[in-house]
């Protein structure tokens, strides 16, 4: 079965930056990637990369910047007030997630004084070429529920128990 629409997809990848340093490997994890093609669950150029492949296969995909995380934005650079952080060790390079405007998002410190904090919520990899090396494992019709929700879902999970699970 080859990778389209509405398809779950199982895979293996190892994420790599453009000096070649291994930032992710789902083997060191022992845990496959799994996720729902055309579902906007990955980025839109790895999907494309994918497409038509089938299980079995291996490939490799580098992606540039606007095609990953985005260009970096310096405007995503900013001072806010020491007090936004009720952390009292704070130092530069910790991460936070946080609410954004568009949901989740990592704020990064950069500099921390008394009474301010310079951070920033550009994604950590936003201006970074990154690569991956793929293998494809299993490809599959996604299910009723699977498509409801818009990811895949723990085998065995029927329509009805989704639809239940939106109106509690």
């Amino acid at each position: 079965m080859k990778i389209s629409p509405q398809r779950v997809v199982t895979l293996h990848y190892v994420l790599t930056n453009a000096q070649g340093e291994v930032l992710d490997d789902s083997r060191k994890r022992q845990e496959p990637m799994e996720y729902l093609h055309g579902h906007d669950n990955l980025m839109a150029a790895l999907e494309q990369e994918l497409e038509g492949n089938q299980a079995g296969a291996t490939l490799s995909a580098t992606l540039p910047a606007e095609d990953a995380y985005g260009a970096r934005d310096e405007a995503l650079v900013r001072k806010v007030s020491r007090s936004a952080f009720p952390v009292p060790e704070l130092k530069p390079g910790m991460s936070f997630q946080t609410r954004g405007e568009a949901g989740p998002q990592i704020v990064t410190v950069l500099e921390v004084n008394d009474s301010s904090v310079l951070i920033d919520t550009n994604h950590p990899l936003a201006g970074q070429a990154l690569s991956y090396d793929l293998e494809v494992l299993d490809v599959r019709e996604a299910t009723r529920a699977e498509l409801a929700k818009g990811h895949p879902l723990p085998p065995g999970t029927e329509h009805s128990q989704v639809e239940d699970k939106k109106v509690l």
